[in-house]
């Protein structure tokens, strides 16, 4: 029995792969998961419904099993006509999530497509896929270090 918050079993597979610098990519309802999966790394599957499992629900469960280094979310457009007149509200979730772990992690926004290359590299290690119906609410975290303890 595991007693942490992440049990899932293909997950922790993903992570105990993983070392510093490795990604891990939360995907939104709409990625093209299938299409845009990076060369070495595996899909799980979450997305059961819409709405079943959220990005920030997936996000609360990573940030208690890997130390993050960065946080990169797709830029949402700001002209146009599908231009949104403000940042997408899951933004403010991943922050207090991150914020309430403990983390001091900014949010970077990359262009659509740019984030599409950044998260198709070979350091991406795991992408899950979920039903999250919010916009522009993929996440893609970078792995960092775990500090040695001080010794006594």
């Amino acid at each position: 029995m595991l007693k942490g918050t992440l049990i899932h079993p293909q997950i922790l597979e993903g992570l105990g792969r993983a070392g510093h610098s490795s990604q891990v990519l939360i995907a939104d309802g709409n990625y093209p998961c299938a299409t845009r999966l990076g060369p070495r790394a595996t899909l799980v599957n979450l997305n059961l419904s819409p709405g079943v499992v959220t990005c920030p629900q997936v996000l609360e469960a990573l940030v208690t099993a890997i130390p993050i280094e960065t946080a990169f979310v797709m830029q949402y457009p700001t002209e146009g006509p599908s231009a949104l007149a403000a940042e997408p509200p899951v933004w403010k979730e991943f922050r207090r999530i991150l914020s309430d772990a403990g983390l001091n992690v900014e949010l970077q926004p990359l262009e659509r497509f740019t984030f599409y290359d950044a998260a198709a590299t070979p350091n991406l290690v795991l992408t899950i896929a979920t039903g999250e119906q919010a916009t522009f609410a993929n996440l893609l975290l970078t792995i960092g270090v775990i500090r040695q303890r001080a010794s006594r």
